[in-house]
């Protein structure tokens, strides 16, 4: 099945408001002729309208770095509901990032309920997963991502799950420099869409897209984007440098 490229970029806690609109200016004139591909960006929250302002009538998508779990709006300070998101022009939500996993505490089940609340909202969810060095080198690298899937996406339907962007990231590769190697990233989606077809049925899971993160860059992109599964990209520190970020969307595969 041919499934249509993803290459989204999240700005993390970087940028201010002006400066996430520069750069959002400057990366939509660069990948204006990308047609190839569904392009996201993510920036911070407090960027979130202005960003989406400026992108307005363009290619490029914009996404939310994470959603509150809630459905309905109330006591609950510091978050961000996805109606709210909706609001601020958002169309996709990035849910369980490795670095809320371990800073924040994210559980599985919490991951569950935020891709949840993401579908709820019509929001398009980009749901993380990926193990830590420790885990990869004691063997349990499937048995993580495994967990990860099975307890995130539990309950959910197939409808819903043909909905939901994928996106594999080792941790040991996240802000390091180190990259898994393409066939190590092949395997592990290849893994994944295996998993996802024993719980949702095969017609589905070849249809999931599935990206990969973790130090990508311009000079591994294509390469990357040449294996079978890799879907596109989960762009990290590579999104904030606005030509790097668009030669990475404009990838030869």
């Amino acid at each position: 099945m041919k499934r249509r490229p993803v290459i989204a970029g999240n700005l993390k806690m970087n940028r201010f408001v002006a400066e996430a609109v520069a750069l959002a200016t400057e990366f939509k004139q660069l990948v204006s002729n990308a047609t190839h591909c569904d392009v996201v960006v993510a920036p911070p929250f407090t960027a979130l309208r202005a960003v989406a302002d400026r992108l307005e009538g363009s290619n490029v998508r914009v996404g939310a770095q994470n959603i509150a779990r809630e459905m309905a709006q109330g006591a609950h300070t510091g978050e961000i509901s996805g109606d709210m998101l909706r609001e601020a022009g958002c169309s996709h939500a990035i849910v369980g990032h490795s670095e809320r996993r371990q800073m924040d505490c994210e559980t599985d089940a919490i991951v569950n309920s935020k891709v949840r609340a993401a579908i709820h909202f019509a929001l398009i969810p980009i749901v993380c997963v990926g193990e830590t060095l420790e885990e990869r080198e004691a063997g349990r690298a499937e048995e993580v991502v495994r967990t990860q899937l099975d307890r995130g996406l539990a309950e959910l339907t197939a409808e819903n799950v043909a909905r939901i962007i994928i996106a594999y990231e080792p941790v040991w590769a996240i802000g390091t420099g180190r990259t898994a190697t393409p066939l190590e990233a092949q395997s592990m989606h290849a893994f994944i869409r295996e998993r996802l077809g024993v719980g949702f049925g095969s017609e589905i899971s070849q249809a999931v897209r599935i990206l990969y993160g973790g130090s990508v860059k311009p000079d591994n992109i294509s390469e990357l984007m040449r294996e079978s599964d890799i879907d596109g990209a989960l762009v990290g520190g590579a999104s904030l440098g606005v030509s790097g970020f668009a030669r990475i969307v404009h990838y030869n595969a």
